[in-house]
């Protein structure tokens, strides 16, 4: 696996039951930011649609932009006969014009996109004035003491494998969002939203199938004892064996164009 794209696709299904939805304060806080109630949306690297239905019943219009044919299958399924628009394209060349959005967003995906080449495409789809929303949740959600500790062992087990592995593709650190969108962008801002949900130990195996470090190390042949899934496992059947209220904290960046003066 070499790209984001091919990492991701096979299992859009799982992706999309076992994935936490935004939460929809992102839309309110987006649309006082840029002081237009029914915004034109694109969603790029829009996956299963998830961020984009946020702005159903909102927006002036939404266009999702997925690559991965698996991602937009989904997408297809959730969006049937609604005014929501499919676009094949990446992040990166959209092909859309210019100017014909007032909001771009990008939910779980922004560290997967080549930062060179993207903010010149997102301010060029801007509208002046326009808002780029990139946001994404911070793993794990908040469960209790022992759930949490095993989940972040599991994430260290998982990528250093996938790293010593040579599995990942290119990869921009969430930490640096911020840095990066002030280089480009006239005015950066950083906030933090959270969003309750429920789950057992079925969920939260399935959240953690559902990242695409796991499933490249298992296509290469990786047990579940290697990736760390195995003693994940055992602490959720003794803590989730059923449900439990849980919390994901998601940092939503916000990035505005410069506005002409006559607005």
């Amino acid at each position: 696996m070499t790209d984001a794209v091919s990492r991701f696709t096979g299992f859009a299904e799982l992706y999309d039951r076992a994935r936490p939805r935004p939460p929809r304060e992102i839309v309110a806080v987006v649309r006082q930011w840029i002081g237009v109630d029914a915004p034109d949306v694109v969603d790029l690297g829009a996956g299963t649609g998830t961020s984009s239905a946020l702005w159903q019943g909102v927006a002036s219009s939404i266009t999702a932009v997925e690559p991965s044919a698996d991602m937009r299958a989904v997408a297809e399924r959730r969006f049937a006969g609604t005014d929501v628009r499919l676009v094949g394209g990446t992040a990166e060349a959209t092909g859309l014009p210019d100017a014909c959005a007032d909001v771009v967003t990008a939910s779980q995906a922004l560290h997967w996109f080549d930062p060179e080449t993207v903010f010149p495409e997102i301010k060029r789809l801007l509208r002046p004035g326009g808002v780029f929303a990139a946001y994404d949740c911070d793993w794990p959600p908040g469960v209790d003491a022992e759930v949490d500790a095993a989940y972040r062992e599991f994430e260290r087990v998982h990528r250093a494998l996938d790293g010593s592995a040579g599995l990942r593709p290119a990869y921009a650190e969430k930490v640096g969002h911020v840095d990066r969108l002030r280089a480009s962008f006239a005015h950066v801002a950083e906030i933090c939203l959270h969003h309750e949900e429920s789950g057992d130990v079925t969920r939260l195996m399935e959240i953690a199938g559902s990242q695409g470090g796991v499933v490249a190390l298992q296509r290469a042949g990786h047990s579940d004892e290697e990736i760390g899934l195995a003693a994940l496992r055992e602490v959720a059947e003794r803590r989730l064996a059923t449900a439990k209220p849980w919390w994901w904290t998601y940092r939503v960046r916000l990035a505005t164009t410069r506005r002409s003066p006559s607005r």
